[in-house]
């Protein structure tokens, strides 16, 4: 079963609608989606090498749409920020959070939109603390930019080993990979 899963995620890869459907998560991912593009993202350009900067491109961009988005639903939907809040352990008031966020919310950015961790997080976080929009939008930028672009050049330098590697030993990669996911959701929870 897990093959088949396997092959038909690199048919998909392979297809045209693939760019698309990339973006569409992309975007989602940093306001409301929880996968992470990266589903889609390293199959495409294991699949096509050549593509792997294009790829990098329209993942960055439609993650800091969607980041503006995830900006815009912290800024105007108090409830869904008050939630927020709470959740990163800040429910004691506004005006603590938004002193917190002025000090260290750029750091959090950076940090945060380079990881695995859900991006969403820090979007609506950021407009809910009213973060200023343009070091916001900046900031994804480099973040986003740096980890798909990377992600990127790494595939495409390694990606034939890596399919090949992937291919051969796919049960004890989809074991690692739900280990690091179950990793990166318990991180979530402690920070």
């Amino acid at each position: 079963m897990l093959r088949r899963a396997y092959d038909w995620m690199m048919r998909q890869a392979e297809g045209r609608h693939a760019p698309s459907a990339m973006f569409a998560i992309s975007f989602a991912e940093s306001s409301v989606f929880p996968l992470p593009p990266d589903i889609m993202l390293a199959p495409m350009i294991i699949a096509k090498p050549e593509k792997a900067y294009h790829y990098a491109f329209l993942c960055t961009l439609a993650s800091v749409l969607g980041g503006i988005l995830g900006y815009a639903i912290g800024y105007f939907l108090e409830p869904v920020g008050h939630w927020l809040m709470a959740f990163m352990g800040h429910a004691d008031g506004q005006a603590q959070f938004e002193r917190f966020y002025a000090q260290w919310g750029v750091w959090i950015i950076l940090a945060k939109g380079l990881t695995p961790i859900p991006y969403k997080i820090v979007t609506i976080a950021s407009g809910l603390a009213h973060f200023n929009f343009g070091i916001f939008v900046a900031a994804s930028v480099v973040t986003r930019g740096a980890r798909f672009y990377l992600t990127a050049w790494l595939l495409k330098r390694y990606g034939p080993a890596i399919r090949e590697q992937i291919e051969r030993r796919l049960m004890l990669w989809t074991g690692i990979g739900i280990a690091v996911l179950v990793g990166a959701v318990l991180a979530v929870r402690l920070i």
